[in-house]
């Protein structure tokens, strides 16, 4: 890979920890959201991390390998959640919390899955499969939130954003180093 594909990489890996610390900012301290706002925020983070994982799977120019398909998928599956939930904002909050649960576990496990298809891959192995288990304990961890407490809901949500936010900078860092 290039260094202007490794800058690229690094830049939009630092873009969505950006995108993921300001939303889970938002959560943990404004839980109180009526749900339009919640629903709104959720759309336009999981929406943004899809298309930054749809341009960061192409923009390494290796797509011959299962691990970017893999990412693919999970850009794709992001996006589509993303565009159901800006265009199904009156959601009930059961349907929300399936959503966003299956949302974080697809995410989890096809990132935890990618550095073992391209033995390739050798930075960021580490960050990426944090990010991989966050996003499924978050996701296992709302499906079995009980929906009457949608306060605990916006917090799961915000400290998996707040967990996952850095650790996609600490992935930007070691690929920009690398």
């Amino acid at each position: 890979m290039s260094k202007t594909d490794m800058t690229s990489m690094a830049e939009n890996l630092a873009v969505r920890g950006f995108f993921a610390v300001v939303f889970g900012v938002a959560a943990v301290f404004w839980p109180n959201l009526t749900f339009g706002t919640l629903v709104e925020l959720f759309s336009g983070y999981i929406l943004a991390m899809g298309v930054l994982a749809l341009i960061g799977s192409f923009s390494g120019g290796k797509t011959d390998s299962m691990a970017t398909w893999v990412m693919v998928l999970v850009a794709l599956v992001e996006v589509s959640f993303g565009v159901y939930l800006f265009r199904h904002t009156a959601v009930t909050f059961s349907t929300f919390i399936l959503l966003a649960a299956i949302a974080l576990i697809v995410r989890g496990l096809l990132v935890l899955v990618a550095p073992f298809l391209d033995p390739s891959m050798s930075t960021g192995k580490t960050s990426m499969m944090l990010i991989g288990l966050v996003s499924v304990v978050a996701g296992v961890v709302l499906l079995f939130q009980p929906s009457s407490s949608g306060v605990a809901f916006v917090w799961i949500l915000g400290v998996y954003a707040l967990l996952s936010g850095p650790l996609y900078l600490a992935l930007s860092r070691e690929v920009r180093e690398s």
